[in-house]
């Protein structure tokens, strides 16, 4: 894969943005419903994450889907080709993080796709918890954010 998503949590500030600039790039609507990333709040650790499609090195969206409706681009994007989906909504059941959505009004299921390698919701990013990086550049910093969430997760469940 050429360049990730990466996700800062501890300099997340919540604002949303993210989410706002997303929904208007792919539907030209300010609704953060129709977002491709969510941004989820854990109010009791005083932390929030930027969740989105992590473009799985095997996404098992890609292998559910019957009419090879998602595929992956020339940036290592999965990518969701409307012409071809039948709407079974398979690929959202099988995210294991929920990253894929379904617009009700036009009746389309809609994901991540690295906005063709420019992603809005990193330009945007008042406080830099998106970054667009190469993943080579800094495995030590993917694990202290895989820690960071996990400490979170255990926390939600206690």
């Amino acid at each position: 894969m050429n360049k990730q998503l990466a996700i800062k949590p501890e300099v997340c500030t919540g604002c949303r943005t993210c989410e706002v600039f997303c929904s208007y790039g792919k539907t030209k609507s300010f609704n953060p419903k129709l977002s491709a990333v969510t941004v989820m709040d854990f109010e009791e650790q005083f932390v929030s994450i930027p969740v989105m499609c992590l473009q799985c090195e095997d996404p098992a969206c890609v292998k559910v889907c019957t009419v090879k409706a998602l595929s992956r681009d020339e940036n290592g994007a999965v990518v969701f080709d409307a012409n071809k989906c039948i709407v079974c909504k398979m690929c959202m059941h099988a995210c294991p993080l929920g990253n894929i959505s379904f617009n009700p009004k036009a009746r389309k299921v809609f994901k991540c796709d690295l906005c063709e390698g420019e992603p809005r919701c990193a330009k945007v990013c008042p406080s830099g918890a998106i970054t667009f990086i190469d993943p080579t550049d800094s495995p030590a910093r993917k694990k202290a954010v895989a820690e960071s969430f996990r400490d979170v997760f255990k926390e939600e469940a206690n």
